[in-house]
């Protein structure tokens, strides 16, 4: 009895490896795997906006940021895999099918890479046929050399605005 006992003991841990903490689990859930990189550019001009493809919504990412010496690559993930990057104020967009969706948005880069940050930001959107969102991916300045990505969804007002003022970012999965 001891035997079995000191068995199940010793093996609960190994179960436990098993199962990623429930907050690794989301992250999972809405970005893409750790080693995929993106060259990103700023186009030059400004493309007429697409309207959403019939039964699809349209999603826009804005990254924003104050405009100093910074000027990070942040991957945007959809429900588990990555659907492009930003670097700058720039935007991207893409289409998405009807319904619940998971966000992501990693710091890839920036500049230097000394100094702690906060990589990743999560939001859902429940998405409608016809419909098109606006997200801002702002790079908030929280101390020397201490940023922190930080996913909002914002008025379509204000995306519009964002979207008309920013470049669209030309961006190549790298190899």
């Amino acid at each position: 009895m001891k035997t079995l006992f000191v068995l199940i003991l010793s093996s609960l841990p190994v179960l436990a490896a098993d199962q990623a903490p429930p907050e690794v689990a989301v992250v999972r859930a809405a970005c893409g795997p750790n080693n995929v990189k993106f060259d990103v550019t700023p186009s030059a001009g400004q493309p007429p906006a697409p309207q959403p493809e019939p039964g699809k919504a349209l999603v826009y990412v804005v990254e924003q940021y104050d405009g100093r010496a910074l000027n990070p690559t942040v991957k945007v993930g959809l429900d588990g895999a990555w659907v492009g990057a930003n670097r700058g104020t720039s935007y991207l967009f893409f289409p998405i099918e009807p319904g619940e969706h998971h966000l992501c948005a990693d710091w890839q880069s920036a500049p230097w890479q000394t100094g702690p940050r906060a990589t990743v930001s999560l939001t859902s959107l429940r998405a409608e046929s016809g419909g098109t969102y606006y997200i801002r991916a702002r790079i908030l300045e929280l101390g020397v050399r201490v940023y922190n990505v930080e996913l909002e969804k914002i008025d379509p007002d204000q995306g519009r605005l964002l979207v008309d003022t920013s470049p669209l970012s030309s961006y190549r999965q790298k190899k």
